[in-house]
């Protein structure tokens, strides 16, 4: 059925994305995909290597008369998210994503659609391939595990490529070019409990939150989402507390770079004190839907009785959980000075999950300034440090200092102007591009981010829009044709 993607326009890109559809690749299980994009260099008889990493390069040479033009590197990463919806059966490791087209987007059917950075992929593979598009010399850069680590681009070696320009192919706003990003920093954070007995009398409960947007933590931060995680959490005080309800598990949000949009927990009430326990969950949903209800439409917070737990959280640890994660920063914490609109400092508390007495919590922690990312970096160390937790900091990774002398950048806005009518923008993204880490392994290079239009990466909404895709296809074969030459 998601073969139809690949007679849209320009055929060359979406044939290539719709064979990308047909790869499993999420984060950390790229194997297959890896082994596709080298084959996909060998048959064009192209020079095609993988590092000890997992990158893989492909090289082309320029066309006839172009030999004299800077070298340019195509750059886009081979991994996905693999988010999809709870009544959505899929296999991200072994089964296609089922893509379809709705008016004019492209989205999946109930799961993530891997436009990020799928799309990207496929114009820089329709480039290896093509016969009869003019370019310099090309390299093309496909990295590995982008969104769980950026192990690819931590792991790049100096050295191993040759070209001046790179252009990263992971933005998601047509007609915008990007020049800075935000660095990032993971939070790892335990909590161990013992398994304590279930006493008499009570009864158990399964609270969930669902029906949030979700998105990606970077891009979609601003938007004032909820925060499944943090929506569950701010129950589980009040009836703590109140209702004297205890919690045998807890399980919230999927990947570290996305907004959490389902999150549950088990527990247990006193018989006495059921009705309580469901009207406070109808009266807190109801306060979220008022608080939420234009960004939320769809929000839902449910109760259901289900089955009897074994064991459950001590309460002590209980209480040091919800406390924490409760205090925990979460979403915008400061918007740029430097640049309009842009979110400088922000977190997510991507995931809470509890299983056989360890409590785990993940945050990912964003920002442009490296001195406010250290700041946030104690600030979410002392919360998690006061609840007894055990917090651990790593997959450290720089943001991207803008250059607005750049030549590429120059040239491109000229390119964009005289083939669109209109000055393209010029910004930077709260987001974690492969950029900033790549460029200290090549300082040389002249960089650029862009790329077709997207909406709600990292959750199953995600979609792109058809004509931003032929728009960034004509935009690149001018910019190929039109490299400075050295």
């Amino acid at each position: 059925m998601s073969k139809e993607i690949a007679n849209l326009e320009p055929k060359a890109v979406w044939e290539n994305f719709y064979k990308l559809t047909q790869v499993p690749r999420p984060s950390k299980k790229e194997a297959k995909i890896q082994a596709f994009m080298m084959d996909f260099g060998k048959s064009l008889g192209l020079v095609t290597e993988k590092d000890s990493v997992g990158n893989i390069l492909i090289r082309k040479p320029a066309t006839a008369g172009m030999e004299n033009r800077k070298g340019i590197v195509f750059q886009g990463h081979l991994d996905m998210v693999p988010q999809k919806n709870n009544a959505t059966v899929h296999d991200f490791e072994n089964d296609p994503i089922d893509a379809w087209i709705d008016g004019e987007w492209v989205r999946a059917r109930g799961t993530t659609l891997g436009a990020d950075n799928g799309l990207g992929v496929a114009c820089a593979m329709a480039v290896l391939a093509s016969k009869d598009i003019a370019h310099g010399p090309l390299e093309a850069l496909f990295t590995c595990d982008e969104e769980t680590g950026m192990t690819g681009a931590l792991g790049l070696k100096p050295n191993w490529l040759k070209g001046d320009i790179l252009l990263n192919m992971d933005s998601e706003e047509e007609g915008e070019l990007y020049v800075g990003c935000a660095g990032g920093v993971n939070a790892d954070i335990e909590f161990e409990y013992d398994e304590v007995i279930v006493p008499e009398g009570v009864t158990p409960f399964k609270l969930v939150i669902s029906g949030l947007k979700g998105g990606h933590s970077g891009l979609d931060i601003n938007l004032g989402r909820g925060n499944a995680n943090k929506l569950l959490v701010r129950f589980l005080k009040y009836v703590t507390r109140e209702i004297d309800v205890r919690l045998a598990e807890i399980n919230g949000g999927g990947m570290r770079n996305a907004i959490p949009r389902e999150a549950y927990a088990v527990v247990l009430v006193p018989n006495e004190n059921i009705s309580l326990l469901k009207s406070a969950v109808a009266k807190y949903e109801a306060i979220y839907k008022y608080e939420l209800g234009s960004v939320e439409p769809t929000l839902s917070f449910s109760i259901n009785q289900t089955e009897l737990p074994a064991s459950l959280i001590e309460e002590r640890v209980q209480d040091d959980l919800i406390d924490a994660a409760y205090a925990c920063p979460n979403g915008v914490i400061r918007m740029s000075d430097g640049m309009a609109g842009m979110v400088e400092t922000s977190t997510n508390l991507s995931t809470i999950k509890s299983s056989k007495g360890v409590i785990f919590v993940k945050c990912l922690l964003r920002s442009s300034v490296d001195s406010a990312k250290d700041d946030l970096v104690e600030m979410v160390d002392s919360v998690f440090a006061l609840g007894g937790a055990m917090v651990v900091f790593d997959g450290d990774y720089p943001g991207w200092k803008p250059n607005m002398d750049s030549q590429i950048l120059a040239r491109m806005k000229e390119i964009y102007q005289d083939k669109f009518g209109r000055t393209p923008a010029v910004l930077g993204i709260h987001a974690g591009l492969e950029c900033g880490i790549l460029g200290a392994a090549y300082p040389n290079w002249d960089m650029i981010s862009f790329g077709p239009t997207m909406r709600s990466p990292h959750s199953p909404d995600e979609r792109v829009n058809i004509p931003s895709v032929q728009k960034f296809w004509d935009f690149l074969l001018e910019i190929l044709k039109n490299t400075p030459e050295n």
